[in-house]
């Protein structure tokens, strides 16, 4: 049997690799191989300034990886200081999510990919939680990315708590966090502070997002997960297309 299509949104960047020192679509090297181990067959998405949508027609599940800041003005705010944009890929990844709500489509967000779902689904951020919070203990100021670790606490019922149980350490690198969920429904928050730290879609076979880095994190509880809610996916998806050959 192939394996599920899981779709990996993309960074667009300057890099630099062996001649090439170019604008590139990359995306960190753990997202790949947290789905490769997990039983799916990434697909990497770059972003299309139209959104590109009909990319999920071939794919069985979607992550949307961390990045930049969502433009405040998506959900009506004007920007703090601190904010951080990406016009492509809000404009690329905006409506793989919309879709993503709207089909079914198994759906993780990984920090700014929860971001995103929250915009997406009518909700606000908190654009600078030093402010709010009072610590940066959420992302350790420095020169290079060096993660922070902090309790998290699941609801009961959920799908978060299903697989990490009522309590786990996650790991921390963001300045924002979700306000306003919108029509999702928070499902885990930090202990400390009570920040939200994961949402799920209530009407929805699988659509998490989770503030924390899981493709960083030994355990492969959520890609595990996104690639077996995707296999229904992909075993619907399959006979279709083996009905529609046969008559070919």
């Amino acid at each position: 049997m192939t394996r599920p299509l899981i779709g990996i949104t993309t960074y667009v960047e300057n890099a630099r690799f062996s001649v090439h020192d170019t604008k590139a679509a990359v995306v960190p090297w753990a997202y790949v191989d947290q789905v490769s181990r997990a039983g799916g067959r990434p697909v990497l998405i770059p972003p299309q300034v139209d959104g590109g949508v009909e990319v999920l027609d071939g794919l069985d599940g979607l992550v949307i990886c961390g990045g930049a800041d969502v433009d405040p003005a998506r959900y009506d705010e004007a920007p703090h200081p601190a904010v951080y944009t990406d016009a492509l890929r809000d404009s690329g990844e905006l409506p793989l999510v919309r879709v993503a709500f709207k089909t079914g489509l198994p759906l993780l967000g990984v920090c700014r990919g929860m971001q995103l779902m929250t915009v997406a689904a009518g909700g606000r951020i908190h654009q600078h939680v030093p402010e709010v919070v009072g610590h940066d203990g959420h992302r350790p100021l420095g020169p290079t990315k060096v993660y922070a670790h902090h309790p998290v606490r699941f609801a009961t019922g959920s799908r978060c708590r299903e697989l990490f149980g009522a309590e786990a350490v996650v790991n921390s690198f963001h300045h924002q966090a979700v306000k306003d969920p919108g029509r999702l429904v928070p499902t885990a928050w930090c202990v400390t502070d009570n920040l939200i730290e994961a949402v799920e879609h209530p009407d929805h076979p699988f659509a998490v997002g989770v503030q924390w880095h899981p493709e960083d994190m030994a355990a492969p509880d959520l890609f595990q997960a996104l690639v077996s809610a995707s296999a229904n996916t992909h075993s619907a998806r399959t006979a279709t297309r083996t009905e529609f050959f046969a008559t070919v």
